[in-house]
């Protein structure tokens, strides 16, 4: 299996939802399942290039064109730099659709939680569930202010056409205070037993999941999206692995801790290797593995052939020998 290849798109339109905030959509037929994210390329000063991942906010049941949301992060580069620089016309380079926050079926009532700009992939589900399915759905939204409530004018619309199906629980800081366990329990306790969807930031999700624990949903029906790891996955034993890894060929000598994914170690290093979702689920950091033995935390995407040919994930390894070898670089 070789790694995704970046391919260039043309961006058909650019639509502002809030001040910090704007909906890409693409002049591009894809085949996608609503919930899933797009990883982009943009320009870097001093990288080159970096790449960030981006959900589509369309759904493919009820949206001719894909389009992802994004919004700005204060000292974001990519998020800025698209926001500021893409326009209609506008070439974009992209990795095709992945990621597995997505429903198994569109006729399961859903429980939703999204903090800002986690709304992007929940509004793929709602729109899919709305109009090619028979679920129901409660959203609980949480954001900063009314100014920052990304989709807020369709919300409204989508609970004007169908209130019996769709609920709008919308959390606001500047008016409530941040969200908390006991606040939320009681808004979304007739939901029990709902598959649930959460998105958005680390504090708001890990409120959400008490709020679950508390109505019994089981850990199978709980789906979480998350985009970034821990940079240190545990205690470790203090073992440091010297590894040396072939990129656009040059070969780096680093040290590897046992706390940290191979993917940070070349990132702290400043090095610039491929990369997007940072799960297991897309493919992007395949290396190859020609000295040692690593484990991966987890991975939805290497099949046993490719195993077979020493690929691995650079976002999941962890090291399980003295030295390790790796190259980036075909054979």
């Amino acid at each position: 299996m070789s790694r995704p290849a970046f391919r260039p798109v043309t961006v058909l339109d650019v639509v502002a939802e809030t001040p910090d905030a704007c909906s890409i959509v693409l002049d591009e037929d894809l085949d996608y399942r609503p919930g899933q994210f797009l990883t982009f390329r943009v320009p870097h000063d001093r990288l080159g290039s970096v790449s960030r991942c981006y959900s589509l906010s369309s759904s493919p049941q009820t949206d001719d064109h894909p389009a992802v949301t994004v919004k700005r992060v204060p000292g974001g580069h990519a998020s800025n730099w698209i926001c500021d620089n893409i326009r209609p016309g506008s070439t974009v380079e992209i990795l095709g659709p992945a990621g597995s926050f997505t429903p198994a079926t569109l006729t399961d009532d859903l429980l939703l939680f999204a903090g800002g700009s986690g709304i992007t992939p929940v509004m793929s589900i709602i729109r899919a569930v709305l109009f090619e399915g028979t679920g129901n759905v409660c959203l609980v939204y949480a954001n900063r202010d009314p100014e920052s409530v990304i989709f807020d004018a369709e919300l409204a619309e989508l609970v004007r056409l169908q209130p019996l199906r769709v609920r709008v629980v919308h959390w606001l800081d500047s008016q409530r205070g941040y969200p908390t366990t006991e606040a939320l329990a009681p808004l979304v306790a007739d939901c029990a037993g709902r598959h649930a969807f959460v998105c958005g930031p680390e504090p708001f999700m890990a409120v959400a999941e008490k709020v679950l624990a508390g109505l019994g949903t089981p850990a199978e029906k709980v789906h979480i999206e998350r985009f970034t790891v821990d940079d240190e996955e545990s205690a470790g034993s203090g073992r440091v692995t010297s590894v040396e890894v072939e990129l656009d060929g040059t070969v780096h000598s680093l040290r590897w801790p046992d706390t940290k994914r191979l993917l940070d170690v070349f990132i702290d290093a400043g090095l610039n290797p491929p990369y997007s979702c940072r799960q297991g689920n897309c493919g992007a950091c395949m290396l190859r593995l020609l000295e040692g033995e690593v484990e991966l935390a987890h991975n939805e995407i290497l099949e046993e052939e490719d195993f077979a040919e020493n690929w691995t994930l650079a976002c999941q390894a962890m090291p399980r020998c003295d030295r390790a070898r790796f190259t980036y670089d075909a054979p």
